[in-house]
C-alpha cells in the first residue's frame, strides 16, 4: 500500500492513492516529467495499473515521446477491465498517433474509443474527434461493398422475342424479322459480389486550395441463380444438337472492373459560399476477365450556397474511351442539381443531366436526358434512415442495326436506403437497400427490367 518516492533532500514514503493522486495533480499543473516519476513508481509496485499507464502516455505524449506514449496507452488498453478505461486507453492512442502525423490509425483507434465509449457523450466526443482528425489526415480511403440479389446481372432482355438485324435479314421491311431470344439474351438472374475503394492523398493545402492524388480500385462479378444456371445449360444443349458449339456461359463472363489514377483540385470561394472543383483520371476497365477498354475523364464543378439551407451544383465532364473490345466512344455531360434542408429537417434533392456520346460506330451514338430526384427522412423511424430516390431518362439512337427508325430507350427507376443507425459496430451501421428500373424500348431486345436488394455499410460519421 506504501512506496518510497525519492526527492532531492529525502525520500518520502507515501501510499499508492496518495502517489495516484499526486501524479494527476503533476498532469495537471503541466509537471509531465514529475507526472512520468510517479507513474513508474506506482508500476514498479503493479505493473497492470491502468490508471499509472493512462498518466504515462499523456505526459509522454506531452513532451514530445510519441512512441512511447503510443506503447503506455496500448499497455492500458491491455489491461483495461471495463468501458471507461478501454474508452480512455483507445483515446490517448488516437491523440498519440495524431500528434505522431500517423492520423488513419488514429482514425482506426477513435473509432476503438466509441465503440467503448461509457455513454452517448462519450461516444458524440469520440465522433467529434474523429471528424477532427479526418480533416487534417491527408489521406482519406472510402471502402464499399456489395452482397446483391439481382434479376438481371447482364442487363438482358425481358421479353422472348425481339425484331433484328432487318437490314441483313429484309432489307425491305421496316419492321424486321421477328426472331426468339436465347438464354444468355435474356435476364439471368443471380448474385452480385464487389467491392469498391477509393482513396486520396493531398499533397498540397492552402487555406483556400486543395491538390490531391486520386486513386481507384473497383470489382464486381456475380453468381448465376439456378434457374439461369438451368436456362442456359438447355440452350447448350439445343446448339449441340444443331451441331454448334456451346455458349458456356457463366456469372464471370459479366464480371467487370476499373484501376484509375489521376489529379484532382479544389478551391473555396473568397466568401465560403461555394466550392471550385477539377479532376482528370486516366483508367483501365476489364470485363469477363480480359482488358475492355482504357479512359481518360475530366471534370468541373462548381457547387454554390444561396442560403444556409441549399446548394446548387453545376458539372461538366467528358469520358474517352480507347477499345481493346468494341469500339472507341466519346462522351459529354452537363448536370445540375439542386439540394434542400426543409423546415421539418428532411432533405430534398432535384437534378438533371444531358449527355452525348459519339462513336466511330454508328448504332452506338446516342443523345441522353437524365433526371433525378430524392428525399431524405431528417428523423430516423424506429432508429432507421430512410432515403427515397426516383429517376428517370430517356436515350435516343439515330441508327440501330434492329429499326430503320432508330433506338429509343425510356428508362424509370426507384430505390429506398434504411441505414440502421441503431445498430453500430465502431461507428459504422449496417444498410440495406431496394433498386429497380425498368426500360422500355422500341426494339425488344433491349426492353430490360432489373430488381436489386443490396447490403452494405456506412459510417456513422
Amino acid at each position: 500500500m506504501f512506496a518510497f518516492v525519492q526527492t532531492a533532500d529525502a525520500q518520502t514514503r507515501i501510499s499508492a492513492p496518495e502517489m495516484e493522486k499526486a501524479a494527476k495533480l503533476s498532469l495537471a499543473v503541466g509537471a509531465d516529467d514529475q507526472a512520468i516519476d510517479l507513474a513508474d513508481a506506482l508500476l514498479l509496485r503493479n505493473n497492470k495499473d491502468v490508471t499509472a499507464h493512462l498518466i504515462r502516455s499523456r505526459a509522454l505524449r506531452n513532451i514530445g515521446h510519441f512512441a512511447d506514449a503510443r506503447s503506455a496507452a496500448r499497455e492500458g488498453w491491455r489491461h483495461a477491465a471495463d468501458d471507461e478505461e478501454r474508452y480512455t486507453a483507445a483515446l490517448l492512442m488516437a491523440q498519440a498517433l495524431s500528434s505522431d502525423d500517423k492520423r488513419t490509425r488514429a482514425q482506426f483507434w477513435l473509432r476503438r474509443a466509441r465503440q467503448a465509449a461509457p455513454s452517448e457523450a462519450h461516444a458524440a466526443q469520440a465522433a467529434r474527434d474523429y471528424r477532427y482528425v479526418q480533416r487534417r489526415n491527408p489521406w482519406q480511403t472510402h471502402l464499399s461493398f456489395t452482397l446483391a440479389p439481382n434479376s438481371n446481372i447482364n442487363n438482358g432482355s425481358a421479353r422472348d422475342t425481339s425484331a433484328l438485324f432487318y437490314q441483313f435479314f429484309n432489307p425491305f421491311n421496316p419492321d424486321g424479322v421477328e426472331a426468339t431470344l436465347g438464354a444468355a439474351s435474356k435476364a439471368l438472374s443471380g448474385l452480385e459480389i464487389g467491392g469498391d475503394v477509393q482513396s486520396r492523398y493531398r499533397f498540397h493545402q492552402t487555406e483556400r486550395t486543395a491538390h490531391d492524388l486520386r486513386m481507384g480500385l473497383s470489382y464486381r462479378t456475380y453468381q448465376l441463380s439456378s434457374q439461369s444456371r438451368d436456362d442456359l445449360d438447355a440452350q447448350d444443349a439445343e446448339r449441340i444438337a444443331d451441331g454448334s458449339a456451346p455458349l458456356n456461359v457463366s456469372g464471370g463472363d459479366f464480371a467487370y472492373g476499373t484501376l484509375r489514377l489521376g489529379y484532382g483540385y479544389k478551391q473555396l470561394r473568397k466568401d465560403g459560399r461555394g466550392e471550385f472543383s477539377l479532376t482528370a483520371d486516366l483508367g483501365q476497365s476489364f470485363y469477363g476477365g480480359s482488358r475492355y477498354n482504357s479512359f481518360v475523364r475530366a471534370g468541373i464543378g462548381q457547387t454554390y450556397y444561396t442560403d444556409q439551407t441549399t446548394k446548387l451544383r453545376f458539372d461538366l465532364n467528358t469520358d474517352l474511351r480507347q477499345a481493346q473490345r468494341g469500339s472507341d466512344t466519346q462522351n459529354l455531360s452537363v448536370s445540375t442539381g439542386l439540394s434542400r434542408q426543409l423546415p421539418n429537417g428532411n432533405g430534398l434533392y432535384l437534378g438533371g443531366s444531358v449527355a452525348v456520346l459519339r462513336s466511330e460506330t454508328a448504332s452506338l451514338e446516342y443523345d441522353e436526358l437524365r433526371l433525378r430526384g430524392g428525399y431524405v427522412l431528417g428523423r430516423p423511424v424506429f432508429g432507421t434512415s430512410i432515403q427515397f430516390g426516383l429517376g428517370t431518362s430517356l436515350r435516343e439512337y439515330d441508327t440501330s442495326p434492329h429499326d430503320a427508325a432508330g433506338r429509343r430507350d425510356l428508362e424509370l427507376s426507384a430505390d429506398i436506403t434504411a441505414t440502421f443507425k441503431q445498430i453500430d459496430y465502431y461507428g459504422f451501421n449496417p444498410t440495406l437497400s431496394l433498386n429497380a428500373s425498368t426500360t422500355n424500348s422500341n426494339i425488344g431486345l433491349y426492353d430490360v427490367n432489373r430488381v436489386g436488394l443490396s447490403i452494405g455499410i456506412a459510417s456513422a460519421f
